[in-house]
């Protein structure tokens, strides 16, 4: 196993913080420095990745984040995954010849849920004032970062279309007409007056709470839902399918948004208390595969062999296979997770995982659920499967244009901790408001237009999205923040992490750098929904004899280089208050960083 290992955990006493960039670790760091909490270093940090990721979250996109307060003794839900819009109904979608959503455009935004929800996180976690926490995030803007080449790359290849469809983000991502180098200072002049123009406004209250909550309004009843609305009523850009469509999304929708507090689901496992966000997300998934897992012989597997890596696969496969089939919102659709997290309905389920690697997607059989997962696989079939590759996007190997997502784990020197997966708002998934300086999510994409469904379509309803920020207690009293970008791999890559700390005893960081797998066996969530059944995608570092072993399994095994696989960051707080953080080396991206 060590030879896996590239670098020892980070520790310290003071405050612990990991990210998907290094100005943005410092940031946070930063925070909680100035005494604040880790509620307001992730906010800090959540608002910093903006402007250094880009292409992979941005202002009008969505936020869960789960967090650990000692002083309320549990861990909470912060829901910013913001719902469809009043007018995005079926019938409207499919008027215009859509079978299913764009995954870019005006018409597949639903009500932007990151900002309400960093919001809240700080009003009710944190103790620095607003202004504090955005300082950082208006500087870079207004002073610039620099632009990582993977960021330029991806403008520089949607140039062409920004020009002819797209002229407000050409305005912001062409700056000059031309593409930006990597590296280079960049700036977003008109995102820092955004948020100036909210702190200006935050500021004419009295009192941080007060100030906190002016934002709020100036953000979904003011200034800026005054901007969407009237952008959204006067545009109708092209999605990059090159066919044009006007957005539903109004003023009144971001009026009666609120984010959420939620209680998280949980799952014991090996004496861990997991929590996830519940089935609005993926979340309930990674506990789904470990209640499948619970009675296998794991810790006398090699994490990085053939046994190991199969095992974990085929439990994947039926796991995901109810997330597609059950998972949804759960205030607009009856979502079973009691009876899918049942000792007796994994054990059945357990049952179907044999020596072969399986082809079929085979959601379980829960009663009064029959009609739903016929009319599921019916959809399914109407998709159809892919032979070209579905991956996270920002893997090295590839090329693919499609946004992605950011992580982050904190933990203060009092014990707090925040897991946040902010996500959406991409540079390529939307044009740019000219007035804001930011675009919009297309979280819709992930609804069905198919009647029935739990991710039906439906005004009002949450997306079943992919972002799934974890929390883990121990009853020794040790505990653990962790999580990823990735779309459909997110837990995926967070089970094999979690799987090698807890059976194998590895560190974060060895848990973090052995070699990554996942499988594309399920529909993705993203457009165009296809899926490559008995598909696993693995890296080539566990060697040739383990990639020649799962073939002869019947898994279709496509390799990728060492190093490419998955983004995780993890941060621990040990029973007697050590704080440890590991982060990826993959894509020379994520950091870790302690005091």
């Amino acid at each position: 196993m060590s030879r896996f290992t590239t670098r020892p955990e980070v520790t310290g006493t003071f405050g612990a913080a990991t990210s998907t960039h290094w100005i943005a670790s410092s940031v946070g760091m930063k925070m909680l420095e100035a005494d604040g909490t880790a509620a307001d270093a992730a906010v800090a940090m959540g608002f910093v990745l903006h402007l250094l990721e880009p292409h992979l979250n941005g202002a009008g996109g969505d936020l869960p984040a789960l967090v650990f307060d000692p002083n309320r003794g549990r861990t909470e839900v912060i829901c910013g995954q913001g719902p469809a819009p009043a007018g995005a109904t079926i019938e409207a979608y499919r008027a215009q010849g859509l079978e299913i959503i764009p995954g870019s455009g005006l018409l597949a935004t639903v009500v932007p849920g990151a900002f309400d929800a960093w919001m809240l996180l700080l009003r009710d976690y944190g103790r620095l004032p607003l202004r504090d926490v955005l300082a950082p995030a208006v500087h870079y803007a207004e002073q610039g970062v620099p632009l990582l080449p993977r960021a330029a790359d991806i403008i520089a290849g949607l140039g062409d279309f920004f020009r002819r469809s797209w002229p407000g983000s050409a305005a912001v991502w062409l700056p000059g007409g031309t593409p930006p180098r990597g590296g280079a200072l960049f700036r977003q002049p008109a995102l820092a007056a955004t948020w100036r123009r909210i702190l200006a406004e935050a500021e004419s209250r009295p009192g941080r709470e007060a100030q906190i909550e002016a934002a709020r309004d100036a953000f979904y009843r003011g200034f800026v839902a005054e901007a969407i609305d009237a952008f959204i009523r006067t545009e109708e850009p092209v999605d990059a399918g090159g066919h044009p469509h006007r957005g539903v999304l109004t003023a009144d929708d971001l009026a009666g948004y609120r984010a959420g507090k939620e209680a998280p689901l949980t799952y014991d496992y090996h004496g861990w208390t997991l929590a996830k966000t519940g089935p609005w997300g993926q979340g309930p998934v990674l506990a789904q595969a470990l209640s499948l897992l619970a009675g296998d012989d794991l810790a006398g597997l090699d994490p990085a062999g053939a046994d190991f890596i199969h095992l974990v696969v085929e439990a994947m496969k039926l796991a995901y296979a109810d997330r597609d089939a059950y998972y949804g919102d759960p205030a607009a659709a009856a979502v079973p997770l009691e009876t899918l997290l049942s000792p007796g309905y994994a054990a059945a389920r357990r049952g179907l995982i044999t020596a072969s690697a399986s082809r079929d997607l085979r959601p379980g059989a829960v009663p009064g659920f029959d009609a739903q997962v016929e009319a599921f696989l019916a959809q399914v079939e109407t998709i159809g499967v892919s032979r070209t590759a579905v991956y996270e996007p920002t893997m090295a190997h590839l090329a693919d244009r499609r946004g992605d997502t950011v992580h982050l784990d904190v933990i203060d020197r009092w014990g707090m901790m925040v897991s946040a997966t902010p996500s959406g708002g991409w540079l390529q998934s939307s044009p740019v408001i000219p007035d804001l300086g930011f675009c919009l999510n297309t979280r819709a994409q992930m609804f069905w237009l198919t009647p029935g469904l739990p991710t039906s379509l439906a005004p009002g309803r949450r997306p079943r999205t992919t972002l799934t920020p974890s929390i883990a207690r121990h009853a020794d009293g040790a505990a653990l923040a962790f999580g990823t970008p990735g779309g459909d791999q997110q837990d995926q890559w967070q089970l094999s992490f979690f799987l090698r700390h807890v059976h194998h005893g590895l560190n974060l960081q060895e848990a973090i750098d052995l070699p990554l797998f996942h499988t594309a066996h399920f529909n993705s969530s993203f457009h165009p929904r296809t899926r490559q059944p008995g598909v696993i995608t693995v890296e080539r570092s566990v060697g040739d004899g383990v990639l020649a072993e799962l073939r002869a399994r019947g898994h279709e095994v496509e390799v990728a280089e060492p190093w490419t696989v998955g983004r995780l960051t993890a941060a621990r707080r040990e029973p007697d208050g050590l704080l440890k953080a590991a982060a990826t080396p993959r894509l020379m991206q994520a950091y870790a960083v302690a005091r």
